[in-house]
Parts: structure tokens; sequence; C-alpha cells
């Protein structure tokens, strides 16, 4: 008997109204707009309304994928909500998404593993799938960033943004879905990207809150050289495991941090940047929502087409890395 493969069957994206330009946070931060774009690739991004929390943008990702899958809510049998931003410490946001959506018979919990978030929950997703646990797992990747920047420190602020993207994961037909994987992480005596305080370690304080202690720092040399080798590294290995190559693969969705990133990934593994799925350029870095709002992009637009073999990957806080092939 054939072993079972685990697929996408359907993608929801959920951006906010609000879309910033660089040359708004030119006239806040004093960062002419060619700057940003020329360092990061960035062009725009989207911020959430002032009410608006990872739960609401990830609940509309995955009706519309949902939707897409031609799935009832009452059919999810797990949630894995992928967020660095949640709405609450407690309760898990996936248990309010739950709620949300009307998915009464899913299990829930919330997955942090930095940027890399939505392919570990993919990975996770699989494997209920493939052992025939469960038939159906939501994916949900959710960030509202914009909540946990210091929009005082120039480095990190004008990086990211807000956005959600879902993912419906069900059986697949034999030799599509799910190839081959790997997960990985690197854990730091000193975190290159932190949020120092609001946890047990350091709770939340008045001195924590003068000292900003509550917004993301990030040691970006350091995070660029991680990104650059834990990328090409993890990229090798799942497709050696697939006994595939990189001329192999029809598209390249990497995690959207910066574009000289990606563009050296590309140029080092021997793809073209045609076959580079981009979207930093208009929503910024979404952290764990990277991937899935790419996605569900890419089947917007046409760029993902049936049988095409996609590679995904992503990495950050932790460190974490995380790379996923998928015959569409």
């Amino acid at each position: 008997m054939p072993k079972r493969a685990a697929g996408i069957t359907g993608a929801g994206l959920a951006l906010p109204r609000r879309r910033v330009e660089n040359a708004e946070l030119n006239e806040t931060l004093g960062l002419p707009a060619d700057w940003i774009v020329s360092r990061s690739g960035i062009g725009e991004r989207r911020l959430a309304d002032p009410l608006e929390a990872a739960s609401d943008l990830g609940n509309q990702a995955a009706r519309q994928a949902l939707e897409r899958a031609a799935v009832r809510p009452e059919e999810v049998d797990l949630i894995i909500f992928a967020t660095n931003t949640p709405d609450n410490l407690v309760p898990a946001t996936a248990c309010t998404t739950q709620y949300l959506l009307g998915a009464k018979n899913a299990a829930a919990f919330d997955l942090v593993a930095g940027c890399s978030g939505s392919i570990y929950a993919l990975a996770i997703a699989a494997q209920f799938i493939v052992t025939g646990v469960y038939r159906t797992v939501l994916v949900i990747g959710s960030e509202v960033m914009s909540r946990i920047l210091d929009w005082e420190d120039r480095a990190t602020c004008v990086l990211f943004g807000d956005g959600a993207g879902a993912l419906v994961i069900r059986e697949a037909t034999p030799g599509r879905g799910v190839i081959s994987f790997h997960l990985g992480a690197e854990g730091e005596p000193i975190p290159s990207i932190i949020i120092p305080a609001g946890g047990s370690r350091r709770p939340a304080s008045p001195e924590t809150v003068a000292a900003r202690a509550h917004y993301v720092r990030m040691k970006g040399r350091e995070v660029y050289r991680f990104a650059v080798r834990a990328q090409d590294e993890v990229c090798r290995k799942i497709l050696v495991d697939a006994g595939l190559t990189p001329e192999d693969v029809d598209l390249f969705v990497p995690h959207q941090a910066n574009l000289r990133i990606i563009e050296g990934a590309a140029r080092r593994m021997g793809i073209p940047m045609e076959k580079v799925l981009v979207t930093l350029n208009r929503f910024g870095n979404t952290s764990a929502a990277s991937v899935p709002m790419a996605l569900a992009e890419a089947l917007n637009t046409g760029r993902l087409k049936d049988n095409d073999l996609v590679m995904m990957t992503g990495f950050g806080a932790g460190l974490t890395y995380a790379g996923m092939l998928m015959r569409w």
C-alpha cells in the first residue's frame, strides 16, 4: 500500500487596509525612500488597524483558504497557528481563531519558531495527515509586527509588516504534496533577535516599559550571516534528500526578509530570479506569515501551477531555520 501524501488544497491571504509607503516613513523617520529600498528591497508594507489583532487577520485568511478548499470549518481536525505576535500570552490565539471560525471539532495550538514558524507548522501538519491521525489540518501564519516594533528604531521598524496567510492541508495524490523537509535550530546564549521583557525571565514593570524593552531588538549583521548560511544549507539538504537538483525547482518561495538575502540564495543555488517569488517589496517582512502569504499570492496571480516543484525556506529568531519541497 503506497504511503499517504500530504498537500495544500486551499490557501488564503489577509492584508490590513492601511498601506504605508517608504515616502511616509521618510517624513516621520528621516530615511529616504530609495535608501530603504536599496538596503532591503521593501517599498511598502501593510499596518493593522488599532483594534486589529493576529486572530482577526488569521480568521480572514483561514476563511478564504477553507472556501477555496471546499472545506467546512467543522471538518477541520487541527489548527496550528504560527505567530510571534499572539493576541495574548494566554490563551492560545489558535483557540480564539477556532471560536471565530466555528471549527468546533478542531484541536488548536500556537507555534512560536520565529520566521520559520509556518514551515515548522506545515511539517507538523503533514505528519498528522500521512499517519492518518487527522484528515484536515489548518495552518495559519499571522503577524501584527507593528505592535512589537520600536518606531524610534530606524534599523528595524522599516523592515516589517502585518498580514496573514492560511493553508489547508489534506491527503494528496501519491507523488504530489510534501516530498521532503528539514527543520533546525541554533540556540544562542545572547539572542540575535529578542524582545527583552514581558516573559517570565523579565516580567513587565514600569522599568521595562521605560526602557522600551517590549519591542523587538535585532543584531542585523549576525542575522544576515546566519540567514545566508542556513538558507543555503537547508535548500541543499532537502534537494539531496529528495534526489533532486536546483534545476528541478519551478518556484522558490523564500522567507521574505531581505531582497539581498533572497537574491544571494538564488544565485548560490543557480536558480534564476524569474523562478523566485518576491512579495516583500509590497508586504515587508511578515515573519511567520511570510511563506503562507507568498503561496496564497502565487495562487492568486497564477505563478503557481499544477505539478510545479516548490521549494520553501524560512529562518528567524531562535535562531531557527526550515526548508520544504512540495509537488503542487
